[in-house]
């Protein structure tokens, strides 16, 4: 989601650009592909030769606190010792503001991920930016039955991907910071507000229904911890700006 946004403000900057993927897939003109696993390693050490800064934005699709946090915690830290071998120094990490305040598992591993770069061999960056735009689609897609798709009831600052792959291009260039100010979108929203203006865009006729998780990660994705604190840095468009550029044929 946001990994081929960065690339292409890397790139658009003046650097050479290579991305890693299990599959070696083609990234944007200008840039070089590299296939490899960041969970057993193969395929790093050729990707990291003459390489002077890493982004990590790998993902695992699970809840499970248990496997996010050893999938996010083996893979950073496997990264980061490679990395240090190969010479580079920085290590960009990209994260979730409230990770350290709402108990879902995912988030979970992203606070061990933060913590294992933090305290890895390569001098480190960690930036946290709030949920994205396509957040929205993705929670209507994954939770669809039918004509029915099932939001939670959440708040959130969204953010373009497309701004977060910019503002990570600017941390690179920036250098090791450890925790910089976290990004976001330029106001509060609703996930099922933005499930319905998605769903009106899209023309599918979906109906949204609002579902309120039970317990302390109910409230706390209904509270300002999951929203930015008053030192985060706003990043334009609006969700209702950018989703004609959603929407398009």
């Amino acid at each position: 989601m946001v990994g081929r946004p960065t690339a292409s403000a890397l790139s658009q900057r003046g650097h050479q650009v290579a991305i890693l993927s299990r599959g070696g897939t083609a990234g944007p003109a200008g840039t070089e592909s590299f296939q490899g696993d960041l969970t057993t390693g193969a395929g790093l050490d050729k990707a990291l030769a003459g390489v002077d800064c890493v982004v990590d934005c790998a993902n695992v699709a699970t809840m499970s606190r248990s496997t996010a946090v050893r999938w996010f915690s083996a893979t950073t830290t496997l990264l980061g010792r490679l990395a240090s071998e190969a010479g580079v120094k920085h290590h960009v990490v990209l994260s979730i503001v409230g990770v350290d305040k709402v108990p879902l598992g995912y988030y979970a591993g992203k606070l061990a991920q933060e913590q294992a770069a933090m305290h890895g061999p390569v001098p480190a960056t960690v930036l946290r930016a709030t949920q994205f735009h396509e957040f929205a689609g993705q929670t209507m897609d994954q939770l669809r039955f039918g004509r029915f798709a099932l939001v939670p009831q959440m708040m959130t600052q969204p953010v373009a991907a497309a701004e977060v792959g910019r503002a990570l291009a600017e941390v690179v260039e920036d250098g090791p910071r450890g925790r910089v100010p976290d990004i976001a979108g330029p106001r509060p929203e609703r996930l099922p507000d933005l499930a319905r203006q998605l769903s009106r865009a899209r023309g599918d006729r979906r109906t949204v229904i609002p579902v309120r998780l039970p317990g302390r990660t109910g409230r706390a994705i209904n509270s300002p911890a999951i929203l930015p604190g008053p030192d985060a840095v706003l990043r334009g468009p609006t969700f209702a700006e950018w989703l004609p550029s959603a929407t398009k044929p």
